[in-house]
């Protein structure tokens, strides 16, 4: 068996946090390869390591003063190194460190720092080789991310090496310049070396036990979803659901690797296993749900728009002239919604009004704004009828007016658009029917 570990922040906070990391890795011989993120908040007052990288690259590249915050970072990574007992210093990286600030080498390359000192620490406490990312993760000179080029690198490195740290969330151009993920790209890193190593499995340590049906700010207490398929992640993950970065799930996906998304402060909890197919009858009805505030829908009437050739092509032609994306599109035989965020279409309103009128010449165009988009998801709503029956009957029962439905053809989602203010109750509406109720 070999399994990849990536650590988030918070699970690498303090030498406190480390050390439960460190018995986990234990715990199991087939956690060999390693990915650490950078030093998280320890507390809620507290700064990420990362922020700090920033705040200090900018300060020395302006020519500011930086030393306190250096010292800051500084003091975090020798907190850590003392309270693990590790023979490690870290004075040498410092110095080439402040020496690269100062001569403003990039900011990825000082957001990055997080990763490769925490690398090292993890490293050294474990006693495992450590491989810089830089070294075998790699971008093109545009900030692409070269996937084969690097699986290729990846492999032959990590062949021979029993068990290794490999920094998360950065990698290296063709020139040697530090190139970074985007924000919590270590997942991303975990999910690359998994891949490259044919994993059996991917475990993504954070700081809950998993995902949850709902979010946990509008529901109390969420129940956890034991089992979710990636289309299942990938419906709630854009309806705003967040543990994981949205990329972490190709690599794996197109292996077949499993990602067991778990708690480090709660080890003995299974947490979410997250996979490509399951025979594995769900404990609910739904899988998720999530959703967002903040849309707004056009709605155009034209008699017999179903008969004419090129009408939806003609619509969405003009928002995509002025550079918004359409969400969702429900249609009716003489009519069609098209449903936008309304922070991109505020500023472009009249003219795509106009431009609809120009392209389509339609009878009546008519706006709603403060709508709230709710996804319910899951596998299980296609074995189960009357589904939809029973989200109308707890909306209803909630006094809330439903203003548009979309279900996909893989009956996988059910999209209700609702007013922004009855967002929150919706939510708790549709979990209490199927989740409450279920249990």
């Amino acid at each position: 068996m070999k399994k990849v570990v990536k650590f988030g922040g918070s699970s690498l906070a303090s030498a406190k946090q480390f050390k439960k990391v460190g018995d986990i890795i234990r715990a199991d011989k087939s956690r060999r390869y390693v990915v650490p993120s950078a030093p998280g908040k320890r507390n809620d007052k507290d700064e990420k390591v990362t922020d700090l990288l920033y705040q200090c690259y900018d300060a020395a590249s302006e020519g500011r003063s930086y030393k306190k915050i250096l010292e800051k970072i500084k003091n975090r990574y020798e907190e850590i190194i003392e309270g693990l007992n590790v023979n490690l210093s870290l004075d040498h990286e410092f110095a080439n460190i402040e020496e690269n600030f100062v001569n403003k080498v990039g900011r990825d390359y000082a957001a990055s720092r997080g990763e490769y000192l925490n690398g090292m620490i993890m490293a050294a406490y474990l006693g495992y080789e450590f491989i810089d990312a830089a070294e075998v993760i790699f971008f093109d000179e545009n900030g692409n991310f070269e996937a084969d080029s690097t699986n290729k690198e990846l492999s032959e490195r990590l062949e021979h090496v029993e068990r290794a740290v490999i920094p998360g969330f950065y990698g290296s151009k063709h020139d040697g310049s530090i190139k970074t993920f985007s924000r919590g790209g270590s997942d991303v890193t975990g999910s690359i070396v998994a891949k490259a190593i044919h994993a059996d499995m991917y475990e993504n340590w954070t700081d809950v036990s998993g995902f949850l049906v709902a979010d946990p700010r509008i529901i109390k207490n969420p129940e956890v979803i034991e089992t979710i398929t990636y289309k299942e992640l990938r419906e709630l993950a854009y309806m705003g659901a967040s543990v994981l970065h949205e990329d972490a799930i190709f690599p794996v996906r197109k292996e077949g690797i499993p990602i067991n998304i778990r708690n480090t402060n709660r080890p003995e909890d299974k947490g979410t296993l997250i996979v490509e197919s399951t025979v594995r009858k769900p404990r609910y009805t739904i899988t998720g749900i999530a959703g967002k505030k903040g849309f707004c829908s056009i709605n155009i009437e034209k008699a017999m728009m179903n008969s004419e050739v090129g009408f939806g092509r003609k619509v969405l032609e003009v928002f995509e002239d002025f550079g918004v994306s359409f969400e969702h599109m429900p249609s009716g035989i003489d009519t069609m919604t098209v449903l936008v965020h309304q922070s991109e279409f505020e500023e472009f309103e009249q003219s795509v009004i106009a431009g609809i009128h120009r392209a389509v010449n339609p009878d009546f165009v008519e706006m709603e704004s403060d709508l709230a988009l709710i996804a319910v998801v899951g596998r299980g709503m296609k074995a189960s009828r009357g589904t939809a029956g029973r989200i109308f009957a707890a909306l209803a029962h909630a006094r809330i007016n439903v203003k548009m439905i979309d279900q996909g053809s893989s009956e996988l989602n059910i999209i209700i658009g609702v007013k922004d203010a009855d967002f929150e109750t919706a939510i708790k509406a549709i979990y209490d029917i199927f989740i409450t109720t279920e249990i």
